[in-house]
C-alpha cells in the first residue's frame, strides 16, 4: 500500500501545490476509490487529466509512471476484498512478523545457519510464539516413546 500511496502523492503534486489542501483532497479521493476496488476509475481519471491539462515533460512522465504501476499491479490491488476479509493491506504486519519470528532469533551475533538447521529453528520458534509449546512437547514425547518402545508405550506426565 505504501507504493500505491506514494504514487498518488506524486501525481497530486503534478496538478496541485505540494502538501496543499487541494493535493490532500486529490489523494484522499483517489485513495478512497482504490480502497473501494475502483482501480479502473483511477486509471481513467489519470489518463483524462493528462489530456485535459496537456501535460508535458516530467509531470507527464510521473503520471504515466503511476498509470503503468497501477496497471501492472492491478491484479494485486483488490483492497476492497482484502479489507472485507479482514486482511492487512500494508506490509507492516508482514514485516513485523518477519522481524519477530525470524530476525530476532536468527540474526544474533556470530550465528551461521545451514538451510536445514534454520528451518528447524524457525519451525520451533513458530510453535513457541503461537503458544503451542506444551502441546508440541507432549506430542514429541509420545512419538519418541512409541518409536523407542513400540506403539504400546504410554506417555507418563512428569511429576
Amino acid at each position: 500500500m505504501f507504493h500505491v500511496l506514494k504514487r498518488l502523492w506524486e501525481v497530486a503534486d503534478c496538478f496541485h501545490a505540494e502538501e496543499s489542501t487541494k493535493a490532500n483532497e486529490f489523494v484522499t479521493h483517489h485513495l478512497r476509490m482504490l480502497l473501494q476496488g475502483q482501480v479502473g476509475y483511477v486509471l481513467r481519471n489519470f489518463r483524462r487529466l493528462v489530456k485535459q491539462y496537456d501535460l508535458k515533460g516530467s509531470r507527464k512522465k510521473t503520471v504515466q509512471s503511476a498509470i503503468t504501476y497501477y496497471e501492472n499491479n492491478r491484479e494485486h490491488m483488490h483492497y476492497d476484498e482484502y479489507l472485507a476479509a479482514g486482511y492487512p493491506i500494508g506490509s507492516g504486519v508482514a514485516e513485523g512478523a518477519c522481524k519477530h519470528l525470524v530476525k530476532d532469533r536468527m540474526e544474533r551475533a556470530g550465528m551461521r545457519w545451514e538451510l536445514e538447521g534454520a528451518q528447524a529453528m524457525l519451525s520451533l520458534r513458530a510453535v513457541y510464539l503461537n503458544g503451542l509449546w506444551n502441546q508440541f512437547i507432549a506430542y514429541r514425547i509420545t512419538t519418541e516413546q512409541s518409536r523407542l518402545y513400540g506403539k504400546d508405550a504410554q506417555y507418563a506426565t512428569p511429576i
